[in-house]
């Protein structure tokens, strides 16, 4: 059950005045706020006795990539255990500037969500404790530009980047390779899809 857009309304009118920004999807409330406001909407939603949002579920983000100068939302789902209602919060992010206050200061599980939306989107958490990648290496970059790559970014290819992870040495190499070119030749890969491609073989010692 999401909580009532009137409640909410009322319970954050000393923050956003009468203009906060909702959208409603199949019963399911989303709130939209600036990123100046997000702490003290938090906030807000946890501790007043209309809301008592004391679960933060998740956060992650959204890539509208289409979208300019605004290309990101950033989502948090909330969650009340004692009042059992649920509530979105979106807050619209700037490719050119793709920083959010951290919401650690609210809740702590906040952390890890964040983690693993900074190394997904690149969206960064400012005031974070330990704000590095969830996932990837630290040194996850294009190989030739240097430039650090999120995977989950609209504008990241399919199949990868050829280089930017690449394997180390193992012993089951060779039976690898082979089991590879095998796979190749019965089943070669679309001609069509130039992103379809393999990290070249290094050549025998």
């Amino acid at each position: 059950m999401y909580v009532a857009k009137e409640i909410v309304a009322d319970v954050l009118s000393p923050i956003v005045g009468e203009t906060l920004e909702t959208y409603e999807h199949r019963g399911q409330l989303s709130i939209i706020v600036p990123r100046e406001e997000l702490i003290e909407v938090l906030l807000q939603l946890r501790d007043h006795r209309l809301t008592q949002f004391d679960q933060l579920l998740d956060v992650t983000a959204i890539d509208w990539l289409d979208r300019k100068p605004v290309r990101f939302e950033v989502v948090y789902f909330l969650y009340s255990i004692p009042l059992k209602h649920r509530l979105r919060v979106k807050v619209p992010v700037s490719i050119d500037d793709p920083v959010v206050p951290t919401a650690t200061v609210v809740w702590e599980s906040a952390n890890w969500y964040e983690r693993e939306t900074y190394d997904m989107y690149g969206i960064r958490f400012e005031g974070h404790p330990d704000l590095r990648r969830f996932y990837m290496p630290e040194d996850y970059v294009h190989p030739e530009t240097g430039e650090p790559l999120y995977p989950l970014r609209k504008d990241y290819p399919l199949m990868g980047i050829p280089g930017a992870a690449p394997l180390p040495d193992f012993p089951e190499r060779e039976l690898w390779l082979q089991r590879r070119r095998e796979y190749l030749e019965k089943y070669p890969p679309n001609p069509l899809d130039t992103s379809y491609t393999f990290p070249p073989e290094k050549p025998n010692a």
